[in-house]
């Protein structure tokens, strides 16, 4: 932890990294492998339910995904950066919220543990459900 009561001389960031944004996708996928791996049945009632979560939550990352190279292809309020921000970099600056600015892995912490929490817990039910179907006489 920092001794220092206000942080000087950090960046001020107002978009994520890239990295956090594929960990998101990469939590999406694992909750949607995770639901289709424990529960699907061959029933066509689950596949239905499934296929439609696994639609919904493939445009709920596409559209930002589409969204946000359109925005980085017509923003010209400012230069793109010189070169690519390594993660470490980003991590140690601060992140722009509405008015403030708060820790850049505060920021990253505070976008994925919903997503995190969602998809481990569907995992653990899944092996959870397994466990009692498989001891079900």
């Amino acid at each position: 932890m920092s001794r220092e009561l206000i942080a000087h001389n950090r960046p001020v960031y107002d978009d994520l990294h890239p990295r956090v944004y594929g960990a998101a996708a990469g939590l999406v996928a694992w909750f949607v492998l995770s639901a289709w791996i424990l529960f699907d049945r061959q029933n066509n009632d689950v596949e239905l339910a499934l296929m439609f979560v696994t639609v919904l939550l493939f445009v709920a990352v596409l559209l930002p995904w589409l969204l946000s190279q359109i925005w980085q292809r017509y923003d010209y309020r400012h230069d793109p950066h010189p070169r690519s921000i390594p993660f470490r970099e980003w991590r140690k600056g601060e992140f722009a919220v509405w008015g403030s600015t708060i820790n850049s892995t505060h920021a990253t912490i505070d976008m994925l543990l919903p997503l995190a929490a969602v998809a481990f817990g569907l995992t653990a039910i899944g092996i959870v459900f397994l466990i009692c179907a498989s001891l079900a006489p």
